[in-house]
């Protein structure tokens, strides 16, 4: 069964017979029941306590600007998209004019690499910087042909804000979230501006013009995993303060209405992580994909000139070495920010439960808390990326692997070719 098929089962079945009972008893039931009036379908309702939109809507502009996500607050309390709004709109003209740009650019590096490039390490340069024009190419498929999934995953996180106002009586809060974003996002921009700066000083044949054609794709993939990093970082928010409310709540009143509330609550926000890597999935395994070529490409440049000339550390081995080790960087925060999303959801409420003196609770609230083991132990909170992929810290060792077997194979190929010519 689905997480959110359980949420759904156990949000319509929250002990109706035993509710009146225990709203005889529990001034902190009552508070939640006359909280559980509030119309989750208002808008202005979803607005008021959309904390998480508020904090992130920096990123959503940004990702406007750069034409990938044209998604917008078109309706109060809603997130949305359309293929005729102004943002989109906006996203066409962009996306041709740079385009346009990149052809061009594109065109010279093929030259470059098919009638100029002489030595092995211009050959090496031209290939990668032909890869990082690819993703450009990828933008209709991995940003707005899965706009509509993110559209549901961030309305999402107003319900989800909702239902834990409702259950814990504030508004969940994401702490220095916005000033993160700021910082991030200039950080992203600068090193993209500096990156390319450096590159057409330093490379001859790199001029200052192509840096405009690769600026806002570097930008790009910066953006991409910082946006990755934001999300999962308030799912781990989120996790917390459920955890801590839990906690308290337990403490004082460790009842089976109380309990029973919290799975609910657990599962939906089980299921907005799973609703991430879902309307993620295309964007995160591109995004994979790319680091993985890169990564391979440059260090083959760089052991293949460690082969051919030994040691020398000239820029141009330096300049590989800085790549690889910089998409390597990239793919890393990626894979780590999921596994400790992931891990932060369960561990706690598991902690709390299993803490409990069952011995001093009724076989009401000790049913409760099976039921809310059992949950947990089979829809343990993972990120998958549509059922291709599990996004933890296996899969960067995966990678590695991956990695180590194309370069194995290619220094072969190579070794073979110098072994013939001699």
């Amino acid at each position: 069964m689905e997480i959110s098929d359980l949420a759904q089962l156990y949000g319509n079945e929250l002990h109706i017979k035993q509710i009146s009972k225990w709203l005889r008893g529990s001034a902190r039931a009552q508070e939640i029941q006359k909280r559980s009036e509030l119309d989750s379908k208002d808008g202005h309702v979803i607005d008021e306590h959309d904390q998480f939109f508020r904090d992130h809507k920096l990123l959503l502009v940004l990702f406007r600007v750069l034409g990938v996500m044209p998604i917008q607050r078109g309706e109060i309390g809603r997130i949305t998209f359309g293929w005729t709004s102004i943002p989109m709109l906006y996203a066409y003209v962009f996306y041709v004019v740079t385009t346009v740009l990149v052809v061009l650019v594109g065109y010279e590096r093929f030259d470059i690499l098919l009638n100029k490039s002489k030595k092995f390490d211009e050959y090496i340069y031209s290939i990668i910087f032909i890869i990082y024009l690819i993703p450009h190419f990828f933008i209709p498929f991995v940003g707005w042909g899965v706009a509509y999934e993110v559209c549901d995953y961030k309305n999402s996180w107003g319900g989800f804000q909702l239902h834990y106002y409702k259950i814990t009586g504030k508004n969940l809060q994401f702490p220095l979230l916005s000033t993160l974003i700021i910082i991030i996002s200039l950080g992203c921009l600068i090193l993209a501006v500096v990156f390319l700066l450096t590159l057409s000083a330093l490379l001859e044949g790199f001029t200052l013009y192509h840096t405009t054609a690769y600026l806002h794709i570097i930008t790009m993939i910066n953006m991409n995993c910082a946006l990755w990093y934001i999300n999962c970082r308030a799912v781990g928010n989120a996790s917390t303060a459920l955890a801590e409310s839990f906690q308290n709540d337990v403490d004082r009143n460790c009842s089976a209405y109380i309990i029973a509330h919290y799975r609910v609550l657990w599962l939906s926000l089980s299921d907005l992580l799973q609703k991430m890597g879902n309307a993620y999935a295309r964007t995160y395994s591109t995004y994979s994909l790319f680091m993985m070529a890169n990564i391979t490409v440059a260090v083959y440049g760089f052991t293949s000139e460690i082969v051919d000339h030994g040691i020398r550390f000239s820029f141009k081995e330096i300049g590989l070495l800085v790549d690889s080790t910089y998409c390597l960087f990239l793919l890393f925060v990626f894979c780590d920010c999921s596994h400790q999303a992931s891990l932060n959801i369960a561990r706690r409420v598991q902690v709390t439960l299993l803490q409990v003196n069952l011995s001093q609770v009724d076989p009401a609230t000790r049913k409760e808390i099976d039921i809310f083991l059992v949950a947990i132990q089979m829809n343990p909170p993972k990120v998958s990326l549509k059922g291709y992929t599990v996004v933890n810290r296996e899969l960067v060792t995966a990678s590695v692997a991956t990695i180590a077997i194309y370069l194995i194979v290619l220094l072969q190929f190579k070794i073979s070719l110098l072994n013939m010519r001699g």
